[in-house]
């Protein structure tokens, strides 16, 4: 007889299960809030030692747990409706064949230089998910790695390594990525992508540990095939090394044309603009929405995309993302319940009685490794924002920390550990396609999130520190 396994429920259904959990609590938490004050800022505040129990609060109604969904659904409208808009941006940006191109030219390039193959692609995933948030769009690029890796003498960890180690630094550093950091700057008052230089430095640092790690290894199979941590694991079904009509080993890419060039430079300029208008202009969602409804017409109009096709692809794109959206939806119906259970500032108070005890310091990586937990209960980036941050945010002025520093251990936790936890769609689903049992995966990973530990944890110091805000 077998023994039955078992099986991570569905992030909605975990999420669900929160909202419910919420109004239980909110049965068996008093209800307590803290004094606020209003900081140079405008934002308001909470009072250091004005937490007081509010007994006269009203209690829930039994049904407040389905009224907070539609209520969570309304009141994260604009981070919904800019999700929707991103994945139709860019659902139509990789009809362009754009994306695909760009990649293919990336490999032929340094193919023969398999180090500056390796640095190269491993920044390229990385800047994609620090600024876009890419995550799952890089399944197709799983099986074009593999077949590379496989040609140069590596293994199929090395081509799964370069993209999600570059997907774990992107959205660890995640220097406005629009499903992470700029949703909890909005929960925690703070300016869309505000504090961005100091997630510039720390692309900078993580960026080479992670590319180190992913070559040190390619180097000991490349000497080595037996050192590979898949020597016994069979390749699935269509995993092989093939020749291509091209001798490229199979990768089959489009051409870059001049249109596609112009297609991308058009997407960097973008991201410019959004940069600065957040900056300099102290752009909302709203404009930020705006730029990517811009260019997907421009887009649409350079590489002669007729009306139709680009709504076709708009609306899959916008489609494939509609899980997420309703993730978004749902995780703010937690905080709903919270907030109109009167609990919020009891957990809040609960949390920081240790916390107070420790210097801000360590304060702030004590969130740091909270959040890396929480990151395997809601691997969803957003809703562990709107689960988390509602808490951590006023946590911080308890504790002495800037809110700044709140969302980057917010960000740490979610974004890198993403490489780590099994309940996370996006590894999961990489090492599926690999063929990679997830404990080969661990034995890989394990050195790598030990390092990021250590360096996460000096750089939250180092935040605290300089008054990172």
């Amino acid at each position: 007889m077998t023994k039955s396994r078992f099986k991570v429920p569905h992030t909605l259904v975990i999420l669900f299960g929160m909202v419910i959990l919420a109004q239980v609590l909110s049965y068996l938490i008093p209800a307590g809030s803290f004094e606020r004050v209003e900081n140079a800022a405008g934002r308001l505040q909470v009072v250091p030692g004005s937490f007081h129990l509010t007994p006269d609060a009203p209690g829930l109604s039994p049904l407040a747990f389905l009224t907070a969904i539609p209520k969570g659904f309304s009141g994260a409208h604009e981070i919904i409706f800019f999700v929707f808009i991103i994945g139709g941006a860019f659902a139509v940006l990789r009809a362009t064949g754009a994306v695909d191109s760009a990649m293919g030219a990336l490999l032929k390039r340094w193919r023969n230089r398999p180090f500056w193959l390796v640095a190269g692609a491993t920044a390229l995933f990385a800047v994609g998910s620090s600024t876009i948030g890419f995550g799952e769009e890089y399944f197709p690029f799983v099986l074009v790695l593999i077949t590379l890796s496989l040609a140069l003498g590596y293994d199929r960890i090395t081509a799964v390594a370069i993209i999600m180690v570059g997907y774990g630094v992107g959205y660890g550093a995640a220097l406005i990525n629009p499903f992470t950091i700029i949703i909890a700057q909005d929960i925690a008052g703070l300016q869309p992508a505000s504090g961005l230089w100091y997630r510039m430095v720390l692309m900078v640092v993580f960026l080479p540990i992670g590319i180190h790690h992913v070559w040190s290894y390619a180097k000991k199979v490349g000497r080595d095939p037996a050192a590979s941590l898949v020597a016994d694991v069979s390749a699935p079904e269509g995993v092989s090394i093939s020749s291509g009509g091209d001798g490229e080993a199979g990768v089959d890419h489009p051409p870059m044309t001049t249109t596609h060039k112009l297609i991308l430079a058009i997407v960097g300029i973008s991201q410019l603009l959004l940069v600065y208008g957040l900056s300099q202009w102290h752009w909302s969602l709203v404009e930020m929405q705006a730029v990517f409804v811009a260019l997907t017409v421009v887009i649409a109009i350079v590489a002669r995309l007729s009306p139709d096709r680009t709504a076709v692809e708009f609306g899959r794109g916008a489609a494939s993302l509609t899980s997420t959206a309703l993730l978004i939806g749902v995780a703010r119906g937690i905080q709903v319940v919270l907030n109109e259970g009167g609990i919020v500032d009891t957990m809040v108070h609960g949390i920081s009685l240790p916390l107070q005890e420790l210097p801000g310091t360590l304060s702030a990586v004590g969130m740091f490794f909270v959040q890396s937990l929480a990151n395997f209960f809601i691997p969803s980036g957003s809703g562990q924002a709107y689960v988390t941050m509602p808490i951590m945010a006023p946590l911080a002025d308890l504790v002495g920390v800037s809110r700044q520093v709140a969302v980057l251990a917010y960000q740490f936790g979610d974004g890198f550990s993403n490489i780590l936890v099994p309940t996370q769609a996006v590894i999961v689903g990489a090492l599926a396609i690999a063929g990679i049992p997830y404990d080969r995966w661990l034995r890989f990973i394990l050195s790598f999130m030990v390092k990021i530990w250590i360096v996460g944890s000096i750089a939250l110091a180092v935040a605290v520190l300089i008054g990172y805000a």
